[in-house]
């Protein structure tokens, strides 16, 4: 926020200097527009500018006919809005009614609609939009160290929920509070927030390849995730250690190190299907209970293949030309 305010205090600075400079009535107005036009992103801002000085075009022209038609009275503005405030919704520019507003405002206070007025007018909107969008141009601060950082904490917590988890396979009366679920959705989340906000800030054929690496990392661990939370449901199951629960742990365990790697290796994946078939070819459960821990088990197993093949999809395999994820 901070850079924000900097950057608005820099627009509306330049376009009051060049309202001045360049003669415009009520040059305060071009300041106002260039504090409106200041957004987040470049393409954000590219594309409120668009529909700010379309919209405000529009109700220029709309009411200048309105003006000229009814007269200046307080009502007539009553029906600018009530005329123009819908189209522009419909037309997709929403983000340009309070601007057209300000301009239409004008036109209102000189009580008279000229070719020279509405020129100005005019001028106002390049000139307040024009640097707004200059400056979104110029400088959007860079988001690739917090993304960086990220990943490494959305990688941390993963390992150490994989952690518990083998842990409560070989203790099932171990107690944990789940904190690293929560702090890995609030991690993620905000990774696909920052992904997003760094794609708007690149333009086409501009380091393409390095921006598409993170929508893509953190949709990834989204789904992967979910896949999670439905393995600690199962897990709730296994309430009683076997032989069987100490092999899947050791499949947990060997989790983390596998999380940081760019590269699809398998190896967890041979693992688990080794481990699938001993547990074919085991003796039957010998007790209901015996019977309801191994079915969880196996349960979990399944969702672990699941969370397996959503790093498939998504990383690179391993003697893979082509990188997916950087």
């Amino acid at each position: 926020m901070g850079i924000r305010v900097i950057k608005t205090a820099l627009a509306a600075l330049a376009a009051l200097y060049t309202a001045h400079y360049i003669g415009l009535e009520t040059p305060l107005s071009a300041g106002l527009l260039a504090i409106l036009g200041v957004e987040v992103t470049r393409m954000k801002g590219l594309k409120s500018a668009f529909e700010r000085f379309m919209a405000s075009v529009l109700g220029l022209f709309i009411a200048s006919f309105i003006f000229l038609t009814l007269g200046f009275h307080l009502w007539t503005i009553s029906i600018f809005v009530l005329l123009v405030f819908p189209v522009l919704a419909r037309l997709q520019l929403k983000d340009g009614i309070v601007t057209s507003a300000v301009i239409v405002f004008h036109i209102y206070a000189r009580e008279a609609v000229t070719e020279a007025l509405i020129f100005n007018e005019i001028l106002l909107l390049l000139t307040g939009l024009g640097w707004a969008t200059v400056i979104n141009l110029i400088y959007m601060p860079k988001e690739e160290k917090r993304l960086t950082f990220l990943r490494h904490e959305t990688e941390r917590l993963f390992g150490e929920i994989f952690h518990y988890m083998g842990q409560t396979l070989r203790t099932p009366l171990l107690v944990w509070n789940g904190e690293e679920l929560l702090a890995a959705g609030r991690v993620i989340d905000e990774g696909i927030l920052k992904a997003d906000m760094r794609k708007e800030n690149r333009f086409w054929g501009q380091d393409e390849d390095s921006w598409q690496s993170w929508p893509t990392y953190f949709e990834m661990r989204r789904q992967q995730l979910e896949s999670i939370q439905h393995m600690l449901v199962l897990l709730a199951f296994v309430y009683e250690m076997l032989p069987q629960g100490e092999q899947v742990a050791e499949l947990f365990e060997s989790l983390p190190d596998d999380v940081k790697s760019d590269v699809y290796e398998g190896s967890i994946e041979r693992k688990l299907s080794e481990l699938e078939q001993r547990f074919r070819s085991m003796d039957l459960p010998a007790s209901r209970e015996e019977f309801e821990v191994r079915a969880a088990l196996l349960q979990l197993m399944h969702e672990l293949q699941r969370y397996l093949s959503i790093a498939k999809r998504w990383k690179k395999q391993k003697n893979s030309r082509r990188a997916v994820l950087q």
